[in-house]
């Protein structure tokens, strides 16, 4: 079996599964965030080298007060939770999006776990938090509109391997795999550039039930395509 170098998860279906069980959404984030943590420490024992999780997108904020709230506490419960066993399992954590518009308790638990594992390279976790793969469009061709106005770069310079180096995700490897739990079969403005040939898995199971015999029949999945990437295949 090949292992996916690089897998990304829309962590989703964690308030339906709540209210299948008479529970608040909140509850269904409780139990999604500590599902993360299972997921990710089986993607690590079967040898995936990178990870990356859709937590928070730049559209959650208009979601209710009390959820955008708790939400905005997983950073810190990570931190204060598992902090300790990330470094003890060298998983190098890293979030990616949006640091001006979170609080600061939110702020200072994202900069200590990065700098608490930045050393670490053999695996790594990546959070998109206050992410939207629109605002990371934008901001980065406003960077590289800049950088030509300056002469810093050409026009003539710019092509995909340019734009992929003033994107968050600029020293990650390709994706070779996405997930969305729960059965609804959309990106939601997660890593649009990133994802052009991942290839795409749909599972039905909510993300507080996405365990590690769920990884398997995905990784299983993904063994069963046939990658060409625009090429075809000899006769």
């Amino acid at each position: 079996m090949i292992i996916p170098k690089h897998i990304a998860f829309i962590m989703d279906g964690n308030g339906r599964w709540a209210k299948a069980k008479g529970k608040s959404r909140t509850f269904g984030h409780k139990a999604g965030f500590k599902n993360l943590v299972e997921v990710v420490k089986a993607c690590q024992e079967l040898g995936v080298e990178t990870v990356t999780c859709y937590a928070f997108s730049t559209e959650n904020w208009n979601r209710p007060a009390s959820e955008v709230s708790y939400l905005m506490d997983v950073p810190s419960e990570l931190y204060s939770e598992k902090g300790k066993e990330f470094v003890e399992k060298q998983i190098k954590v890293r979030f990616i999006g949006r640091r001006d518009r979170v609080p600061s308790h939110t702020l200072k638990a994202i900069v200590s776990i990065e700098e608490d594992t930045k050393e670490f390279t053999k695996f790594e976790v990546v959070i998109a938090f206050d992410y939207g793969s629109y605002e990371e469009l934008t901001t980065s061709i406003k960077k590289i509109a800049r950088d030509a106005i300056d002469g810093t770069i050409k026009v003539e310079d710019i092509d995909d391997n340019l734009i992929s180096n003033y994107l968050y995700t600029r020293d990650l490897p390709p994706i070779d795999l996405m997930v969305r739990t729960s059965g609804e079969h959309r990106l939601s403005n997660y890593l649009l550039w990133q994802l052009a040939y991942s290839e795409l898995y749909f599972p039905k199971t909510y993300w507080p039930d996405f365990n590690k015999n769920e990884l398997l029949i995905a990784i299983n999945e993904y063994n069963k395509r046939n990658r060409r990437f625009g090429s075809i295949e000899e006769e």
